[in-house]
């Protein structure tokens, strides 16, 4: 029970630690904002309280001095100058360091929190600190001087019955309440219940406390926030608490609370959220795939027969394996934002190393996207910030030169298409260099010197293994390691990447990647005997495709639909299929990178919920195909990629590119 508790602490703390240096970044730029003095300060206090409850007391003594140096700025002591924002986020990675040393991941370099120490104690003029006090010190010990005009407090507090069960412990609470001044403590212990009703893991204890402090009702309350959701709290002027002979510090109140120890207002507590392991959610999909296959199996039976019960039943578990389909889907999906936030940390620290400023902002950060998806998007983030940080964004005063503002901005922006999410990650650089780019691909020989080349094949160079313009190398760049693995990475998680750029104006990265890599809904049509998937987001409409139209057409891959001209691909004759065409197909319309095309198939079988399965090693050069699905009757549909369909269609002219651009109205 221990382990899972500190477990918990270790995941909540990670996740305070990015609110921290997100609120941190942000307090670099408007280091007057109190709100985000106060946002960071609660952090602080919530790690060190946390850490103290869970035993982890190096972290709690650490993140004490750091939380100090806050409470001054809060206090209008200390200015939230750029020395103690650095040392700030110097001290958010040592207390990474720290848990990754409690998790036996690292270890903590010592002297690099030494240092820190130092320079908070002389931005703070604070003395030497003294050894921090053993984790099971007494809260009951002298009272610690109180400077300045001392206020009497009365604070009431009445833990909820699971406030034990959640790692917390009221005595660590008292002892921090002691620091800030001259404490008196009676306890209510009237709700313990006979021994054979008693619950070791409930506390049915509650407290009166008498604070003489010169500490706000907001410091005070501070220092049950890891708690205030699981307690009753109440904090007042008071006078002092009478004393008992007894005991000076326990007493019997008069008034009498239920021998049960519930008191009247309370409740048990509903957590609106729970902590699940990655890996079981993964499982639960699983076997959400497992099922979504099986009720396609049965669904199949029961449409070859005619028992009206079995149908029914049929319908039932679809439509059931529908609703756990999507409810176990969206368990995975996580919105965006904790990952763009991220990178404001990267930003700032490249900004400082390359000597350069640089702003990150972003848009559609509530765009959700599967947590496998999002777990290996990381890393591509990363490379193209690094990139745009080197290669796209100038020096300060380059910018002034040129016209620009000396502040750079990069931009993240992210929404849905369908099944799939576009992200970009735009600067206001100077732009992909051109020249440079066929200058370098002239001397590793990936092109003739003489060659006349398009933009798009231009930047299509910058995804070759090892390239780089780059003369020397950096800690940034320089390696040729960086855009292939970005498209590499793209291709393993079945999407797309496009670079547009303009010269002194900056470049935009598109990367389109799927929504999920689990489950998603098709398209089922027809080729021939052979049965494939199209992902039904992508379709717009089917339209009838007669010999007539074809022969009308002068034999161009060219469909008029109600007035539009729309490309197409005969997938039985791109796929090599040599297929007898039946006089009546259909065309699938679908959007695409490209725009709208069509796709000629022999039926169109309906929609599929489609339990996508990679195809492995053999078939990865197939970038066609995305993956494959076991359809109702056991045999295998493969998954298509209607977008680099389309690409390589387009590469090796097998439909005219210029239909793209131009969409001629014709008589119907």
């Amino acid at each position: 029970m221990i382990d899972k508790y500190k477990q918990a602490f270790q995941d909540e703390a990670r996740e305070i630690l990015l609110e921290l240096e997100s609120s941190l970044l942000e307090l670099h730029e408007r280091p007057d904002d109190a709100e985000l003095v106060g946002r960071s300060f609660r952090a602080l206090h919530t790690i060190k309280g946390s850490g103290a409850m869970f035993g982890f007391d190096q972290i709690s003594a650490f993140t004490h001095h750091v939380e100090n140096a806050f409470d001054q700025v809060r206090n209008r002591r200390l200015a939230a100058s750029p020395e103690l924002i650095s040392l700030a986020l110097a001290s958010v990675d040592q207390i990474k360091a720290m848990l990754d040393e409690a998790a036996g991941q690292g270890t903590v370099d010592a002297t690099a929190v030494a240092e820190i120490l130092a320079k908070l104690r002389a931005l703070t003029g604070t003395a030497e600190a003294q050894p921090a006090k053993p984790a099971n010190a007494s809260p009951m010990n002298a009272p610690v001087p109180v400077k300045g005009e001392a206020r009497e407090w009365r604070v009431r507090f009445s833990p909820g019955p699971d406030l034990l069960r959640n790692g917390a412990n009221p005595l660590v609470l008292f002892r921090e309440l002691r620091q800030m001044g001259s404490l008196q403590v009676r306890a209510n212990l009237t709700a313990i219940p006979a021994l054979p009703e008693l619950d070791p893991q409930r506390c049915y204890i509650s407290w009166e406390l008498l604070l003489t402090t010169s500490a706000s009702v907001e410091g005070i309350r501070d220092v049950f926030i890891f708690v205030e959701d699981n307690c009753e709290l109440a904090i007042e002027p008071a006078t002092p608490l009478p004393q008992t002979a007894a005991s000076p510090e326990i007493a019997q109140p008069a008034e009498r609370r239920s021998s049960q120890g519930r008191r009247g207002s309370d409740k048990e507590t509903q957590s609106s959220s729970i902590r699940v392991a990655a890996a079981r959610l993964d499982q639960l999909v699983g076997l959400v795939g497992q099922l979504v296959t099986v009720q396609a199996r049965l669904t199949e039976i029961a449409a070859r027969g005619e028992d009206r019960d079995i149908q029914s039943v049929a319908e039932e578990v679809e439509n059931l394996t529908a609703e756990l389909r999507d409810n176990s889907m969206s368990m995975r999906t996580q919105p965006l934002r904790a990952t763009f936030e991220r990178f404001k940390r990267l930003v700032y620290d490249l900004s400082r190393s390359l000597h350069k400023e640089v702003e990150l902002t972003y848009e559609g950060g509530d765009t959700e996207l599967d947590k496998t998806v999002i777990d290996q998007l990381n890393d591509l983030l990363m490379h193209l910030i690094r990139n745009s940080m080197d290669h796209g964004v100038e020096l300060p005063e380059v910018r002034r030169a040129a016209g620009k503002e000396p502040l750079a901005k990069i931009h993240f922006s992210a929404r849905h298409a369908g099944t799939q999410v576009l992200i970009r990650v735009s600067d206001d650089g100077k732009g992909v260099d051109r020249e440079a780019v066929k200058s370098r691909a002239v001397e590793r020989g990936l092109v003739s010197a003489d060659a006349r080349l398009s933009d798009s094949e231009i930047y299509a160079l910058l995804f070759a293994p090892g390239f780089s313009t780059a003369r020397q190398v950096t800690d940034v760049s320089g390696r040729g390691v960086g855009m292939d693995v970005v498209k590499r990475n793209v291709d393993g998680l079945r999407g797309s990447i496009d670079i547009a750029s303009q010269p002194g104006a900056g470049t935009t990265v598109t990367l389109r990647l799927p929504l999920t890599l689990a489950i998603i809904d098709g398209l089922l049509v027809r080729v021939g005997a052979a049965r494939f998937i199209m992902p039904l987001s992508n379709t717009v409409e089917c339209v009838e495709l007669t010999r007539q139209d074809i022969e009308k057409a002068g034999g161009k891959r060219l469909a008029n639909i109600r007035g539009e001209v729309i490309p197409y691909i005969d997938l039985g004759e791109y796929l090599r299929m040599n297929l007898q065409r039946p006089e009546r197909q259909q065309v699938m319309v679908a959007e695409t990178e490209h725009g709208r095309y069509g796709f000629v198939v022999d039926q169109v079988l309906g929609d599929h919920q489609t339990v996508i399965k990679n195809l492995g090693r053999l078939y990865r050069n197939i970038n066609e195909i995305s993956g494959a699905t076991i359809l109702g009757d056991g045999s295998v549909a493969l998954i298509l990629d209607l977008h680099r369909l389309v690409q390589n269609a387009i590469r090796i002219k097998s439909v005219t590119p210029q239909t793209k651009l131009q969409t001629p109205k014709v008589a119907a």
